[in-house]
């Protein structure tokens, strides 16, 4: 099943919105940090969890084991430029202050079990791709994916942007079997979206639970959890939808999705 949490309150400080232990998850959690006067500095452990800080607005100083790098960030939104993102591994303490009026950073946690070095990706390091065709284009930011198998336990985590009235998670994939055409991971989504009253449509199905089919309404703020099953998105038409995405399993972070077979025929559509 599909879980839905409807976007944070708005707090300063760090709030956990997706809890591995409550929500049908066994590797992932996500949670927000907002900063804004009189609470500009936030500290953390991450204890048994590696974790990924991504930087969706505002410009911070980040600190982990002694370790500070100054002026992250910058961007006034996740629609200009990819992510600043922070690496934290897992038994370190790291803390994040603001360095202008506001900052907003993602928290994507993943159990591991290996402790590596942390480490910064700027947005100079990430190539947009630009992905599928017809009315499924959307912009994809790999930010810890390929290349970092020596310095990540489990932690897979990029953003995608839906341009208005197109797909993505399209044809419709999913994550949750292992076999030689599949591995299993876990996905957490969480959704800006551009004007921000506008909407996306998050649908939501099992190959062999039709009963269960479910398409639930994206609004700005929002964050789903996705244990299992396929998961396209659509915009509204008007609108961008902006998606973070994180993923962890149990075993590596090679990832191989498994397209609906009903709907692999699109990719033959000139």
């Amino acid at each position: 099943m599909l879980l839905v949490r409807h976007k944070a309150d708005n707090v300063n400080g760090y709030q956990k919105i997706i809890n591995y232990q409550e929500h049908c998850l066994k590797w992932l959690e996500f949670g927000l940090i907002n900063l804004k006067a009189p609470i500009v500095t936030v500290s953390q452990s991450t204890f048994d969890h590696e974790a990924a800080l991504v930087i969706l607005d505002g410009t911070v100083d980040v600190t982990v084991e002694g370790q500070t790098w100054h002026d992250l960030g910058g961007r006034a939104s996740v629609f200009e430029e990819p992510a600043t993102t922070v690496y934290v591994p897992k038994d370190s303490e790291y803390a994040v202050s603001t360095k202008g009026d506001t900052a907003t950073l993602a928290v994507c946690r993943a159990r591991a079990e290996k402790r590596f070095q942390p480490f910064v990706v700027l947005p100079d390091q990430i190539q947009t791709q630009h992905r599928g065709k017809g009315h499924w284009r959307r912009d994809v930011r790999d930010i810890l994916v390929a290349g970092y198998d020596d310095r990540i336990d489990r932690l897979v985590v990029g953003e995608t942007i839906n341009y208005p009235g197109e797909w993505s998670g399209y044809p419709p994939h999913k994550h949750d079997e292992e076999t030689p055409e599949e591995t299993i991971f876990e996905e957490i989504y969480h959704y800006r979206v551009n004007p921000a009253d506008g909407f996306g449509v998050q649908l939501h199905y099992q190959s062999k639970r039709q009963n269960e089919d479910a398409a639930y309404l994206v609004r700005n703020g929002d964050t789903f959890a996705i244990p299992d099953g396929y998961h396209p998105l659509s915009a509204a038409g008007g609108y961008q939808v902006y998606y973070l995405w994180c993923m962890a399993g149990p075993v590596g972070r090679i990832l191989k999705p498994f397209e609906d077979p009903r709907h692999r025929w699109v990719h033959e559509v000139e």
